[in-house]
């Protein structure tokens, strides 16, 4: 049995997804349209998938599912481009609004130039979670640069869940890195039971960063919203870089500004942007 799907292609800082209208009806495979039209060269191409649907107790409800199939609870860049398609293709939404998420109900603002056109959307991503045992890691207590052995080489960890787990390390370079290799050993290391995202940052200033990140279920991405999160949340607490204080985050798909507050309260804005839209042909 054959399904015909309309879809547009979105990316906040190069972090691409498939965005379906589902305010009508959800996609009765979403894993599966997932694995189909996520890899590249082959289909579509993405990082996977989004669906926007109704909500009860918010304006609207983002699930997104992973190039892999699986769901994920929460994806920064992902929910920006959830509140631009709203207030541009749906209409009716105010430029304050709240969208549903598996991590929690998040409150996103669309921000516009003086002439009124879109400029960026900021997303309030909740408090960072510093407690081991709920980002889950196998440990108690704040994991701040722990030392972890992957492969054959020590990492120093600090670990944050942003709705999502995330293991930050710290590096001189971010550049010659095998993520190829090191990602997956880290992505399903025992120390992290429900698979993590990994940030590897390098620290420029107070002010700045750098980070490139292997997320479980898609591999190296462009950019990661909750893993840049993640890393200014890490930077702070091991006192690279200061609270309240907007930050940097050059990623390889562009930039993000995040700030993490006293209270590990973050913030985080960026751009959402259109690519395409076509249909597509899914067999069930």
């Amino acid at each position: 049995m054959a399904e015909t799907l309309r879809f547009t292609k979105m990316h906040g800082a190069g972090n691409d997804y498939i965005y379906f209208n589902c305010l009508e009806k959800e996609l009765s495979d979403p894993a599966g349209v997932s694995i189909a039209l996520s890899p590249r060269r082959h289909s579509v191409g993405a990082d996977g998938i989004v669906m926007i649907c109704k909500s009860s107790v918010a304006d609207a409800k983002m699930r997104m599912f992973n190039a892999d199939g699986s769901e994920g609870k929460m994806c920064g860049n992902a929910i920006r481009c959830v509140a631009r398609y709203l207030s541009e293709r749906v209409g009716g939404f105010a430029d304050e609004l709240t969208v549903e998420t598996l991590s929690g109900i998040k409150r996103l603002t669309i921000n516009r130039t003086p002439d009124g056109s879109f400029d960026s959307v900021s997303v309030e991503m909740g408090r960072a979670v510093l407690e081991g045992r709920h980002i889950p890691v196998d440990a108690d207590g704040l994991i701040r640069d722990y030392p972890l052995l992957v492969g054959r080489k020590t990492w120093a960890v600090t670990a944050v869940s942003m709705g999502n787990p995330h293991a930050v390390t710290f590096v001189s370079d971010t550049l010659r890195l095998n993520l190829e290799k090191i990602g997956p050993q880290f992505e399903n290391h025992p120390f992290f039971p429900d698979r993590v995202n990994t940030e590897f940052v390098k620290t420029i200033s107070d002010r700045e960063i750098k980070m490139r990140v292997w997320e479980r279920g898609s591999g190296e991405t462009l950019a990661c919203g909750t893993g840049a999160c993640a890393s200014v949340a890490a930077a702070c607490i091991t006192g690279r870089c200061a609270f309240d204080s907007p930050v940097t985050v050059h990623l390889r798909g562009g930039d993000l500004s995040v700030t993490c507050r006293s209270d590990l309260t973050v913030e985080m804005t960026g751009g959402a942007e259109f690519v395409f839209d076509g249909t597509c042909t899914y067999h069930l």
